[in-house]
């Protein structure tokens, strides 16, 4: 699992000119899922997003986490977090689920993702998708939870 996580005021996501989905304040979470993944990874993320200490206490220092400050989180998803650029110019997207599989992680994600914080907004799996946001900082962090290798399977 892969999500680009950002720091973000009035954020929204419009589909055909509609918003569906909006934050006043918070965590814009574009989220990416393996081939491997498994709701271990969905919820590692899930506790995690909360708690991450990246706003600004009041001497300006990254101290407080959503829990401190309040706020919403915007889920969208975003399979190209797994795009390898590395050989031509078209990127590969063999390292991301395939999309049946990656639409019961997200929805799983978004499932879990409420269990550990109340304001979640999403965008709509699949969709072509306008997202606006007002990156603030601005801080942008990438995370990664690789799915844990099986007992006995190679590393």
């Amino acid at each position: 699992m892969r999500c680009v996580v950002q720091r973000s005021g009035p954020a929204s996501v419009r589909i055909a000119g509609e918003i569906v989905g909006g934050i006043e304040k918070g965590l814009v979470v574009l989220a990416a899922f393996g081939p491997t993944d498994t709701s271990a990874e969905l919820s590692w993320m899930a506790r995690k997003l909360p708690r991450l200490r990246i706003f600004n206490d009041p001497a300006g220092k990254m101290n407080l986490s959503l829990q401190d400050v309040g706020g919403g989180i915007l889920l969208v998803s975003q399979f190209t977090l797994y795009g390898n650029c590395l050989k031509g110019m078209r990127p590969s997207f063999i390292g991301s689920a395939p999309p049946d599989v990656a639409r019961e992680l997200y929805t799983e994600f978004g499932r879990v993702l409420r269990q550990e914080w109340s304001t979640v907004a999403e965008g709509e799996f699949g969709a072509m998708m306008q997202v606006s946001l007002v990156n603030e900082g601005p801080v942008t962090l990438i995370i990664d939870r690789e799915a844990t290798p099986k007992a006995g399977a190679d590393a």
